[in-house]
């Protein structure tokens, strides 16, 4: 059965070496992933989750001001119940954080998201924004996502078990400290396991995104995205080059935007 709030306090105050976890996303309370992420967590880990309403994919780290953010207890597949936010995901863990917990959380995962969340979609991700968020406000947390693939059935029970297991692994090296790193699991058939695990860097290399102009019924012109994001050839090192070798990718994010090298160049010359 699903914790309600009531439960989910019960059984934290009668097991107190249980880790408390939020879990959140950016495709909405009811995605497979997070139902997937849910599973595996909830077996050793108290869990709230609190998440979007609806999908909030390439949201990035925006946040609502201009309006009401309203909540709905909601009980999914019968797996958990949960607070959904008609809200972005930074928004959810800023309300989370401040307002919704029963505890501060160990840590926070943002997760699975459905598909790669590398390279340049870094910048985009509201699953990313969501750990971030999280980061920000001085808790550890760990973006997870899923590369699909066309011609493979995506398993997200499976990339569930593989993300506890390299999430436990961190764990074991950072410790408790409030850091965010970014998890992707490769596009894995039933029975196949990934090549391994690579810790690398986000992949920079440029996204050329495509539009399709088309005329609606009244002669007006507008545009589609029509870019399908694909694993490209990068340098070895990175995110990108990995995830498209069947590596579970491991990078740590940090958000301070400062470019320190030029600003070196620029002090006490300006």
């Amino acid at each position: 059965m699903a914790d309600d709030r009531a439960g989910f306090a019960d059984r934290r105050n009668a097991d107190m070496t249980l880790f408390m976890l939020l879990l959140t996303n950016d495709d909405g309370i009811r995605a497979p992933g997070i139902v997937a992420m849910y599973k595996v967590l909830a077996q050793a880990n108290a869990v709230e989750v609190i998440a979007p309403e609806t999908v909030q994919s390439a949201t990035g780290h925006g946040v609502t001001l201009s309006g009401p953010l309203m909540t709905h207890l909601v009980n999914v597949e019968g797996v958990f119940t949960g607070t959904s936010v008609e809200g972005r995901p930074a928004d959810c863990v800023k309300l989370a954080l401040s307002q919704l917990v029963t505890e501060r959380p160990t840590y926070v995962v943002s997760g699975i998201n459905s598909g790669a969340n590398v390279g340049i979609n870094v910048i985009y991700s509201g699953t990313v924004a969501a750990a971030i968020e999280a980061g920000f406000l001085g808790v550890q947390a760990f973006a997870v996502s899923l590369l699909l693939d066309r011609d493979v059935e995506p398993d997200y029970d499976q990339a569930a078990r593989v993300a506890m297991e390299v999430i436990g692994q961190i764990r074991g090296v950072i410790g408790e400290s409030p850091r965010v790193v970014s998890v992707n699991i490769p596009a894995l058939r039933a029975g196949e396991k990934p090549a391994g695990v690579r810790v690398v860097r986000q992949s920079v290399a440029p996204w050329e995104d495509r539009y399709e102009k088309r005329v609606d019924p009244r002669g007006k012109a507008y545009f589609w995205n029509t870019s399908v994001f694909k694993l490209a050839d990068t340098e070895s090192d990175t995110d990108v080059a990995a995830l498209r070798d069947k590596f579970v990718t491991v990078t740590p994010l940090q958000f301070d935007l400062t470019d320190h090298r030029l600003m070196a160049e620029l002090d006490g010359r300006l």
